[in-house]
């Protein structure tokens, strides 16, 4: 697969759109069931939501699509002080091309100076490495349920790289 002509748009609430919702919801799927492979673990808890608890979910959403077909989406919350990430999904097929770090640098860029927190699988060192590379910085592993960690990350405002200083992408 060559690499994607990545798009990133600002996307409407899947709750306003139920084919939306349920091409997330796939997405979704495919991709924790990436993760869970990596890490061991299958007790993600988006793995195992459904459409409606996904188009519910109070949280912004940004896609990446690439000649109208979804590559990928990343979804948050804000605050006045911080945008926090809730879920980061990419198209399998499409890892390693680009597509995790644009969505990434998407929602860094609307959090116009305030800080950006994500958690993500202790052991999902492709995504670890996205992080890293754009700049967040770990603050530590936590259990969330018994035996299944994360690690949580931090991008300060004042501290971002150049957008696309390492062109290569974790996940």
């Amino acid at each position: 697969m060559t690499r994607p002509s990545v798009r990133v748009v600002l996307a409407r609430h899947p709750r306003e759109d139920d084919d939306l919702a349920t091409a997330l919801w796939r997405l979704q799927r495919a991709a924790y069931a990436v993760e869970a492979e990596l890490i061991g673990d299958d007790r993600i808890p988006a793995l195992h939501e459904g459409v409606g608890d996904l188009a519910s979910a109070p949280l912004h959403w940004v896609l990446a699509e690439d000649d109208g077909r979804l590559l990928g989406a990343l979804a948050w919350r804000e605050s006045t002080e911080q945008l926090e990430v809730d879920r980061l999904v990419v198209e399998p097929a499409a890892h390693r091309r680009g597509v995790g770090r644009a969505l990434v640098e998407a929602v860094v860029e609307r959090a116009d100076g305030r800080d950006v927190v994500v958690s993500t699988g202790r052991d999902n060192a492709p995504a670890r490495r996205l992080y890293e590379r754009a700049g967040f910085c770990e603050r530590g592993d936590r259990e969330v349920v018994p035996g299944l960690w994360v690690t949580d990350y931090r991008l300060t405002g004042g501290s971002r790289p150049a957008p696309g200083a390492d062109d290569r992408e974790g996940r």
